[in-house]
């Protein structure tokens, strides 16, 4: 990677900055979306819960989705 030139290391630390300011209020809004969805329809067939890292099982559609080779019309 290039170097960055000073300028651009001053904008990239403020928006870093910003990101990490804003990361919580994030995660608050995310865990309380979480939260009210589950009370609006307790049960959703479809909800997989985000993994916190860890190596989870995929559900299987999604697992097929990844082991599928790219169509050959990409790009066409």
């Amino acid at each position: 990677m290039a170097e960055l030139t000073p300028g651009q290391a001053i904008w990239r630390e403020r928006v870093e900055g910003l990101i990490a300011l804003a990361a919580p209020a994030l995660d608050m809004l995310l865990a309380v979306g979480d939260r009210v969805s589950r009370i609006a329809e307790p049960d959703d067939p479809e909800h997989y819960p985000v993994s916190s890292g860890s190596r989870s099982p995929l559900p299987a559609d999604l697992e097929r989705s990844r082991s599928d080779p790219p169509s050959a019309d990409v790009g066409a």
